[in-house]
């Protein structure tokens, strides 16, 4: 009886290549264009998806994506807050929106009817007879008043410190949680300047947030054993400048850092087990308290 010739392998996607190498992972043939290099071998193209979708994501040490290193979140901010400044220059008809202020010896710049618009206002009456602010049902000044700001200079100041404390959080939360982050400290802040500023006093500027960013640096950077000397100082200068220069909301950069630095708590020190769960709810209850609070404020102001 005769013996059948031995049959040469070939790939399993291409027939017609005969090959000799097989993947590492399903022994399969496979040729040189389906070959993907393994860390042993190579393997084929269905091998390499199925390993790809079966790894999870690296997380950071605090449950946010690793695309945070790129600062994403930090550049789309500041582009928001300068578009929002031109945009308030451009409605300005003649006035001082670029500078002549009050704040920062008249560098600062004064209100344009942007500012107007957005700023945090309890309650006041304007020019054309017209009655606005948040007791009015304004409720979106407590958002828009942290984009909006009284002058470049003011821009620029705010801008610096979120370029500098925004790319350092973000990697280390990831975009989600910086943004969240952000978002509360801001409103924090401006909800704090809601309740203890003159009703009819205006305040914008996104140092509400850049407040609670500080405390948060400094919760985060402790939370992982790095030392804090240097971030001290620059936010003790930053409070002496809130407490001296006139036309500053105390009470919207001290709101700012305390809600902050809440903020950050509950992101450092949630549990592994059910850490975004925790982020999660304890987000919920730090922007409840806060829409409570400034209900509370605004039956005050209209009972």
């Amino acid at each position: 009886m005769s013996e059948s010739p031995p049959t040469t392998p070939v790939c399993y996607r291409h027939p017609g290549r005969e090959t000799y190498v097989r993947c590492t992972r399903c022994d399969r043939p496979i040729c040189p264009d389906c070959m993907r290099d393994a860390s042993v071998g190579h393997q084929c193209p269905e091998c390499v998806g199925e390993g790809r979708r079966s790894v999870r994501p690296t997380r950071t040490a605090f449950g946010g994506g690793t695309v945070g290193r790129y600062g994403y979140v930090t550049k789309i901010l500041i582009a928001l807050n300068v578009l929002l400044m031109v945009l308030s220059i451009a409605s300005d008809r003649g006035g001082d929106a670029v500078a002549g202020g009050s704040g920062f010896g008249g560098l600062m710049g004064g209100s344009t009817p942007l500012t107007d618009w957005g700023s945090v206002l309890g309650q006041a009456l304007f020019a054309d007879g017209s009655v606005h602010g948040i007791a009015q049902g304004e409720w979106y000044r407590l958002v828009t008043a942290m984009f909006l700001h009284y002058g470049v200079i003011h821009l620029l100041l705010n801008m610096w410190a979120l370029w500098v404390l925004g790319r350092s959080l973000e990697a280390n939360l990831g975009p989600l949680r910086f943004l969240s982050l952000y978002l509360v400290a801001g409103l924090g802040g401006n909800v704090a300047a809601y309740l203890f500023s003159a009703e009819n006093a205006t305040t914008a500027g996104a140092s509400t947030a850049v407040f609670g960013l500080f405390a948060g640096l400094i919760v985060i950077e402790r939370r992982m054993g790095r030392d804090i000397s240097s971030v001290l100082p620059v936010l003790v200068i930053n409070l002496v400048f809130t407490l001296t220069v006139p036309g500053i909301s105390i009470p919207g950069h001290l709101g700012g850092l305390v809600t902050g630095g809440v903020m950050a708590l509950l992101l450092a020190y949630a549990p592994r087990s059910r850490r975004g769960l925790f982020q999660a709810v304890g987000t919920g209850l730090l922007l409840v308290a806060l829409i409570g609070l400034a209900v509370v404020r605004t039956a005050m102001l209209t009972g």
